[in-house]
């Protein structure tokens, strides 16, 4: 089934303890759909300036993403700097140059106005409700938005939630959006305004999936090397949406291994900087990875004793 991602295309420069890189890639459809192309391809809509470096688009069309939505524009494309502590656990945005990205107005194309999943990358909620003004009909829509958007654009990020399935937000996301402390009660609190499920990241704490009356949590693939966590929410999210528009099956279980998915593309997005560890790796890998992950929290019940 199509799958189709809205979202910033940036050009970043990072630093962390471990290293340091400039204009790399970056942006939300840019993680999305290095990760997401890995199983499933993917149409891209986003804008770039023309100092958009064209090889990096060559680098992502080779790997099965339709790329007809991309703007190309005079001026500067979207760049941002920023530093992350030694923990990895926060960050300070250096610099933020918006470029042509200030004036995006997603146009989607005809080709894509049957998309049937649908991921709204972190942008204006009212320029994700336009995109959903230009889809026909689609099968499952996911978003993700910031605490920018949560204050400054209440009410329109509110009229979004009625028009999405999945809300996919980090744990301080959810809190702020709900008013509420509590991960499990936010997360009620935003199905209650429309969402199908709400998907909450934890970082390195793993991710929790809420939806009608169940839960279920996976943990964060444990390694022993991370670089950059630039991305590694777009990633799940690349890895979550493409395994179900792979399989076409919402069903609670097939949500799960979604789930177990979209952890694993987060994992090989932290491994090295920009999406430079999708380039390395494939099917075969995800899978392994994904089986690594059904063994780190499998165990088994022991019956209860006999009674005497």
């Amino acid at each position: 089934m199509s799958l189709l991602v809205v979202g910033s295309i940036a050009l970043d420069s990072v630093q962390t303890p471990f290293g340091a890189t400039a204009d790399a890639l970056g942006g939300s459809a840019m993680y999305f759909s290095h990760a997401a192309c890995v199983l499933h391809p993917v149409q891209v809509v986003g804008v770039i300036g023309d100092d958009y470096p064209p090889e990096a688009l060559d680098r992502l069309e080779a790997v099965g993403a339709d790329l007809r939505g991309i703007e190309r524009r005079q001026g500067e494309s979207f760049r941002w700097k920023g530093k992350y502590s030694y923990d990895l656990q926060s960050r300070e945005t250096l610099e933020t140059r918006l470029g042509v990205f200030a004036t995006f107005k997603p146009k989607i194309p005809a080709e894509f106005s049957d998309a049937r999943y649908i991921f709204l990358g972190n942008i204006d909620p009212e320029l994700q409700l336009s995109v959903l003004d230009q889809i026909h009909a689609p099968t499952l829509v996911a978003c993700d938005t910031m605490n920018y958007w949560i204050h400054g654009k209440r009410r329109a990020l509110l009229e979004l939630l009625q028009r999405i399935d999945v809300l996919l937000v980090n744990d301080g996301e959810a809190r702020e959006l709900s008013g509420d402390w509590n991960i499990y009660r936010a997360a009620r609190w935003i199905i209650e305004r429309g969402p199908r499920m709400v998907v909450i990241k934890q970082g390195v704490y793993g991710a929790v999936l809420v939806e009608g009356t169940g839960v279920f949590y996976i943990p964060a693939y444990p390694l022993e090397d991370v670089y950059d966590p630039t991305g590694a929410g777009d990633a799940f999210a690349g890895g979550f949406m493409a395994h179900l528009a792979r399989t076409d099956d919402l069903s609670p279980a097939n949500l799960r291994r979604a789930m177990v998915y979209g952890s694993a593309m987060g994992s090989y997005a932290v491994e090295q900087f920009s999406i430079r560890r999708f380039e390395e790796i494939g099917p075969a890998e995800v899978t392994a990875r994904v089986r690594e992950f059904a063994e780190l929290v499998r165990f088994e019940i022991e019956p209860e004793p006999a009674k005497p």
